[in-house]
């Protein structure tokens, strides 16, 4: 009989892993406010800029397109809370050098 449970155990946690795959590492999300704090290169208001500035808008001379933090995934928005994911971030903030190095 505990042949059977240890095999009917096995069997439900492949298909939990299955379904579920490991998380290698959790990233870190943080507030404007969070984030502005441990990096005080960035205040807030300089952070809501480059949020605002992430989505495409429309101007009076066509479509603006976005700076590119919601295409990398540096930005998530939770209704109306916007999170940082603070790894993605300073990956964007690397690729926005790369065209200026010679």
């Amino acid at each position: 009989m505990m042949l059977k449970n240890s095999a009917k155990q096995s069997e439900v946690h492949t298909s939990v892993n299955a379904a579920f795959p490991p998380i290698e590492q959790r990233p870190i999300y943080k507030t404007v406010e969070q984030f502005s704090k441990d990096n005080s290169f960035y205040t807030p208001s300089a952070l809501r800029n480059l949020i605002f500035k992430a989505d495409e808008r429309q101007s009076t001379n066509g479509v603006i397109a976005g700076n590119g933090l919601l295409d990398v995934g540096a930005i998530i928005r939770v209704g109306r809370k916007v999170l940082i994911n603070e790894d993605r971030f300073y990956h964007w903030i690397e690729s926005q050098n790369i065209g200026s190095q010679k």
